[in-house]
């Protein structure tokens, strides 16, 4: 079978200490990265009065996610693989390298420390976080953004980090990820407001309660995610694609 091994697991799992302490660290490092991101834009919109989808509030917000997802996904790495995304946790379940029930582990723990994330923002700052939107484009225009942008930062993660082959490359995978994600941002932003990740867009909407088109921002990424684990897994894991230098 190409794909090595699509497993569910045991829902023993969800109680094995191991996978708290990683579902723990997927809950900090979402908090982390939601704090920041989300934030930029909170502090943007103060600072200026303008929307997020001007052409400073996108270069803000790109660096402002760039800068936290390397953060993010650095601190979590050598305990949950650091995913901050629930559609990266997919594209390793599809792709074999991880059990359902570890995987819900840490979908819970990302959707959790976004909406704590957006509670703290909304707390200290008196201001609303907003929630994810589009603008111009139909949701299925929409759909297709998100779904294209999640590839690209799946199929990154893939390359970078759960690839075996992958070597020395293994140790900037934090910031290809970081990277792939700011320069989506520049490219998607002001149309889908770019999120590529369910948890990013649950937690806004949640805390301020707009639910508007919010299934795009969960099936687009779920398909991109889910795309590029399959892709990668099929096509190039296990099989060398070059000669050895």
């Amino acid at each position: 079978m190409p794909i090595r091994q699509v497993a569910l697991g045991s829902h023993e799992e969800l109680r094995h200490p191991g996978n708290l302490k990683a579902a723990l660290a997927e809950f900090i490092c979402t908090l982390i990265f939601v704090f920041a991101g989300q934030g930029s834009g909170v502090a943007y919109s103060k600072l200026t009065g303008d929307g997020a989808s001007t052409p400073a509030g996108l270069i803000s917000a790109s660096i402002a996610h760039a800068f936290g997802l390397f953060v993010a996904v650095s601190v979590g790495a050598n305990i949950s693989g650091g995913h901050v995304n629930p559609a990266v946790t997919f594209g390793a379940f599809v792709g074999g390298n991880i059990t359902f029930f570890r995987g819900l582990l840490y979908v819970i723990a990302q959707l959790l420390g976004s909406t704590v994330a957006c509670f703290l923002l909304e707390l200290s700052t008196g201001l609303p976080t907003g929630s994810f939107g589009l603008s111009g484009v139909s949701v299925w225009s929409a759909l297709v953004f998100e779904i294209v942008m999640t590839f690209g930062l799946v199929y990154t993660v893939y390359a970078t980090a759960i690839d075996p082959k992958k070597g020395d490359l293994g140790t900037i995978a934090p910031l290809a990820i970081g990277f792939i994600v700011g320069a989506n941002i520049l490219a998607g932003g002001a149309f889908t407001g770019a999120s590529m990740n369910p948890a990013v867009a649950f937690g806004p909407s949640l805390v301020s309660w707009d639910w508007s088109c919010h299934w795009v921002y969960w099936l687009g990424p779920i398909v991109g995610g889910g795309l590029a684990g399959v892709i990668y897994e099929l096509l190039f894991i296990g099989h060398p694609t070059h000669e050895p230098l």
